[in-house]
């Protein structure tokens, strides 16, 4: 029997759906009334999760379509690219789905960005629903319509804007999810605070070791506030025209860390959290923000089991490995790089530093 704490409505027209965040939803077949009706359904997973999960809603959907049909592809950031993408195409052709096909994404952000990215392609769109099983995915990337795949040079530079028709938060997946993947969702909960909400920040500083005990209470609160906070965001910017750019705290840094060190060796939400801090030293320095708030975001980061400083990815100019990352970023422009900064806490801006400062920065951030 499944338990919905809360739905969590993305209001854009006609592309409008909602965010489900309960427990035991995965498995309820009324979790999916009034998803558009079809004769097949893909359900995209890797082999990790399906083994956990897939039975499960194959059996919740069973009533629905009369072909249910898997894929699971390999686990991991390193494979977020064409060649597996290219294996969800492969099986909806080979099973000859049509444009009614519903895509079902089983498991965490890189599930969710490539099952999006295929549904936002194949027969030039057909629907799909996020069914996130990580922290990660829950709060952050299975909201708002992001879909993508990595390219050697660049995290997410080849994707698509394209809305799910409804998300699936089932609270008890987390459950299952490996502690340095918990601790990686926490960071892009933690973010949603210096950006929009201190209240937040605030109440996760007093509840952080009820998350990491995966408290039931305390993690629903988490995602429904960090959901509404993206569902705001994003129902006022959906394709990242300003406003939605500010989601991106110490993303630039990050994915710069995750391409610098090689998909996979770094989980992105550890990326993020060493890019936090990053970008909040870099506001320190340019007068936005005090010393004090700095330490207090580190603290924080650091007591969800999260790295604070960054790696070095040259030992001969570190820091100008990282510009040259960060120079390949989708909020560069004309080479320029434009950094996610904390103009006072809880309120974000974007705009571009002097080299020799983020230099300054990521000498000061980076390890040892």
């Amino acid at each position: 029997m499944s338990t919905i704490a809360d739905r969590v409505a993305i209001d854009l027209g006609e592309r409008s759906y909602s965010i489900a965040i309960g427990s035991g939803l995965l498995a309820d077949p009324a979790t999916y009334d009034g998803l558009p009706g079809a004769r097949s359904a893909l359900i995209v997973s890797n082999t990790t999760v399906a083994p956990l999960y897939a039975e499960r809603l194959r059996t919740a959907l069973a009533g629905r379509y009369a072909q249910i049909h898997e894929v699971q592809l390999s686990d991991g950031e390193e494979h977020k690219n064409w060649q597996t993408l290219q294996q969800i195409f492969d099986t909806l052709l080979a099973q000859e789905c049509d444009r009614k096909t519903v895509l079902y994404a089983l498991g965490g952000g890189v599930i969710g960005d490539m099952t999006g990215f295929a549904a936002a392609c194949y027969m030039r769109g057909v629907p799909f629903v996020q069914v996130p099983t990580t922290l990660l995915a829950q709060v952050d990337s299975s909201v708002g319509g992001k879909t993508a795949i990595n390219h050697p040079l660049g995290k997410n530079m080849i994707g698509a804007f394209y809305q799910p028709r409804l998300v699936v938060c089932d609270l008890a997946t987390l459950d299952t999810l490996p502690a340095r993947e918990l601790a990686a969702g926490l960071a892009e909960v933690i973010k949603y605070g210096p950006i929009a909400d201190m209240a937040l920040f605030a109440w996760l500083e007093q509840n952080m070791g009820a998350l990491l005990a995966r408290e039931r209470g305390a993690l629903a609160h988490a995602v429904k506030r960090s959901c509404e906070i993206k569902a705001a965001v994003v129902g006022a910017d959906e394709r990242e025209a300003g406003l939605r750019a500010i989601l991106n705290f110490g993303h630039t840094f990050g994915h710069a860390i995750e391409a610098g060190m090689g998909y996979g060796v770094w989980l992105h939400g550890e990326g993020v959290a060493a890019g936090m801090v990053m970008a909040a030293e870099l506001s320190r320095r340019l007068g936005l923000v005090d010393a004090a708030f700095v330490e207090r975001l580190t603290r924080l980061i650091a007591r969800a089991g999260l790295p604070t400083r960054g790696p070095v990815l040259d030992a001969q100019d570190n820091a100008g490995r990282y510009l040259e990352l960060m120079r390949v970023d989708k909020k560069a422009e004309g080479g320029e790089i434009r950094f996610v900064l904390i103009d006072g806490p809880g309120k974000a801006i974007m705009r571009a530093a002097p080299d020799a400062l983020v230099r300054e920065v990521i000498d000061a951030c980076c390890a040892p």
